[in-house]
């Protein structure tokens, strides 16, 4: 007799966006599910003159810049730069950038965006907007049948992280004498409460059910790290850790020996749907 697969419940205590890649994120009672991820995540993204993608590893401060949504415009902030105010509905002229190693179309956002971010960041640097009529998809060595979009984000449209796994984290930084570390610092889309530290490891797909429809979204990959964690968003300065205490504990087989923290998702079914922070859910394990 075949057994029901087990399942957790959960719920999620946050959700995240971050509409400027590798710049400050916002956090939302609710996000739209689309399906690139989140609406307007990732959706814009620094290039150089060739077109090649700029992230916070080559340039921290990014770090600093600030997202805000509001009903028809993004509006950035940063240090010592008056507010830089986007419209949504409008781009100029298409582009062809890359990141990593996808070649996508996208539109350029003009030259008052290159200005503002090249004064803030001291050189010569351009916004994009990612073509939604662009298909970018997933590694499909990881999410199998799943045609999983994504825009700029470095290759999945979500990334889960369970509140226990950072509580985890910082009772480690705590008995090395550092200071905790705020979940920004990794990223996530989704934080989940209900989970152990690192539940999300072994969980097959987070189960929802919204005033819009199920959502159904498959954890699909374990997150490889880079040193961005590193960097204190608050103040764009790169140091050692938590790199240095994750790497004591967290080196992933899956990913070949690099150290992980959350998961990679994206999307199954629930398109259009909106998520709430606060709702629960229904986790499916993996066998």
């Amino acid at each position: 007799m075949d057994r029901a697969p087990a399942t957790l419940p959960f719920t999620i205590a946050s959700l995240h966006a971050y509409p400027v890649k590798s710049c400050g994120g916002i956090t939302l009672d609710e996000m739209l599910v689309t399906e690139t991820g989140f609406e307007f995540d990732r959706a814009w993204m620094l290039v150089d003159a060739d077109g090649e993608f700029l992230s916070q590893r080559e340039l921290p401060r990014l770090a600093l810049v600030r997202c805000e949504l509001r009903h028809s415009e993004l509006v950035l902030r940063a240090p010592g730069m008056l507010a830089l105010h986007l419209r949504l509905d409008t781009v100029e002229q298409a582009v062809r950038v890359r990141v990593w190693g996808d070649e996508v179309a996208a539109f350029d956002m003009g030259d008052l965006a290159a200005q503002w971010f090249g004064n803030f960041l001291g050189q010569p640097l351009r916004l994009v907007r990612f073509d939604p009529e662009h298909r970018r998809l997933a590694d499909p060595a990881w999410t199998g049948d799943i045609a999983a979009e994504t825009a700029f984000s470095d290759g999945f449209p979500l990334l889960v992280i369970s509140q226990a796994s950072l509580d985890a984290l910082n009772a480690r930084l705590a008995a090395r004498g550092v200071p905790a570390m705020p979940m920004a610092r990794f990223r996530p889309n989704l934080v989940l409460t209900g989970l152990e530290a690192h539940g999300e490891d072994f969980l097959d797909e987070l189960n929802l059910q919204t005033t819009d429809g199920p959502v159904r979204l498959r954890l699909v990959k374990p997150c490889p790290r880079c040193p961005m964690p590193n960097i204190d968003p608050e103040t764009g300065v790169s140091g050692h850790e938590p790199g240095n205490t994750l790497a004591a504990y967290r080196t992933d087989p899956r990913v070949n020996g690099a150290v992980s923290f959350g998961m990679n998702a994206v999307v199954v079914q629930g398109l259009e749907c909106r998520l709430r922070a606060g709702m629960t859910g229904l986790a499916s394990l993996k066998f």
